[in-house]
């Protein structure tokens, strides 16, 4: 399938027509340390599986830009700890983009316990637009309608 294709099944796909829902998940016991709190390297596959699903609801599915041969590499992370979390508990996550340009995105997160308003947990990521080669690109020029499904993601701050 051409890239042209690929761009208008993206931008055609029902999942881009909705506001994303938040991304929920199941604390596993081998995700906490001796505390039986999460261990801090966990958060990053939190917010990329939370990542990963906006971006498919939205119908931009990450192994599909990769076949088109964008990929999105984080360029920066940041975590802010505010309650615990443990085994057991359900958590439900909650990124939004903040920020885009066409060759950059930042989004923040917040995490709840599932069901409530308490904030667990703020985190913050950026991401570079690149090519194949691991060389940035314009999205804006280079994957127009791949460009403006992100810019509809963009909440103000």
């Amino acid at each position: 399938m051409s890239q042209i294709n690929d761009e208008k099944e993206l931008k055609n796909s029902p999942e881009s027509k909705h506001k994303p829902e938040s991304y929920v998940r199941v604390i596993n016991y081998y995700e906490t340390d001796q505390m039986h709190v999460v261990h801090h390297s966990n958060y990053a596959r939190y917010l990329e599986e939370a990542r990963l699903h906006l971006m498919d609801q939205m119908g931009l599915p990450y192994d599909k830009l990769e076949q088109m041969g964008i990929i999105i590499p984080v360029l920066e992370l940041h975590d802010y700890y505010i309650k615990s979390v443990g085994y057991g508990d359900i958590i439900e996550i909650v990124p939004r983009i903040v920020k885009l340009s066409s060759v950059k995105f930042t989004l923040k997160y917040n995490i709840y316990r599932s069901g409530t308003d308490e904030l667990l947990h703020r985190a913050e990521t950026s991401h570079a637009f690149l090519g194949s080669d691991f060389r940035p690109i314009n999205l804006k020029k280079k994957y127009p309608e791949v460009y403006e499904l992100f810019s509809l993601l963009v909440e103000e701050e």
